[in-house]
């Protein structure tokens, strides 16, 4: 299942950073021009000023030409991975400052890599499309669908939500961020947590998007060990690491 999802993987992040399969699994690290391809998942409107991406050895950065010099001085004896520590990109973000922009927190991304069947634990009910309408703007649910209102370029496809009687317990969600590639967010009412209704609703939405015939993935951030252990209970595991400069001032 993984080497099925790692093969697709490669032709979407060569749209996403404007490179080959092939330099995404180079020796070494790899600057391209920021470009917005189609296809790509897309972030914001703009032209990125710098996203870069390891699938764990080499690194391969997307940038405005202003930036070119700089990188290649700043990623030319360092391995792949190391670009992503503190002290890196503390560097980078320096350069960054001279142009407005800093980096932003670090993506951990993960496929799927194995069939998990979810026994019915709790009550499911099922949104699709405009029928997930009512809950933009809800503070709860920040990670399972777009907030505070859609997002057209990325829309929420599929929720399902854990009742119990009338109340939510939880959500988990999937947008479209590029042709059949659907990422997972989910929430978990506070007073609802560690009873495994997080993982449970991620493996419900994964099995059903791979039914569908596109490809589910998760994002998380490094820190949260909670949101990792979801995707792995799930049966996802971590495939590749991206991160990317914002305008200061900016909400990441």
């Amino acid at each position: 299942m993984f080497k099925e999802y790692y093969e697709k993987l490669l032709q979407q992040l060569s749209l996403d950073f404007n490179c080959t399969p092939a330099d995404l699994q180079a020796k070494e690290n790899i600057i391209t021009a920021s470009k917005l391809n189609e296809g790509r998942r897309s972030y914001s409107p703009d032209k990125p000023f710098l996203q870069m991406v390891t699938l764990g050895r080499n690194t391969v950065i997307m940038a405005d030409e202003c930036l070119h010099e700089f990188l290649y001085g700043w990623s030319k004896d360092a391995e792949g991975h190391r670009l992503f520590e503190f002290g890196k990109l503390t560097e980078l973000n320096e350069e960054l400052k001279r142009y407005g922009y800093q980096m932003a927190p670090t993506h951990h991304m993960f496929l799927p890599c194995r069939n998990v069947e979810a026994e019915e634990r709790y009550q499911v009910k099922w949104l699709y499309d405009g029928e997930i309408s009512p809950f933009y703007g809800n503070p709860q649910f920040p990670n399972a669908i777009a907030f505070p209102v859609p997002c057209p370029v990325r829309p929420d496809r599929i929720v399902a939500i854990a009742v119990d009687g009338d109340t939510i317990m939880g959500m988990a969600g999937c947008s479209e961020d590029a042709p059949h590639w659907q990422q997972i967010g989910i929430d978990t009412l506070p007073e609802y947590r560690s009873k495994g209704i997080g993982s449970y609703l991620v493996t419900l939405l994964k099995n059903k998007i791979i039914e569908m015939g596109d490809i589910p993935f998760y994002g998380t951030a490094a820190a949260n060990i909670q949101s990792q252990n979801i995707a792995i209970n799930s049966g996802f595991k971590p495939a590749w690491v991206e991160t990317e400069a914002m305008k200061i001032g900016e909400d990441n």
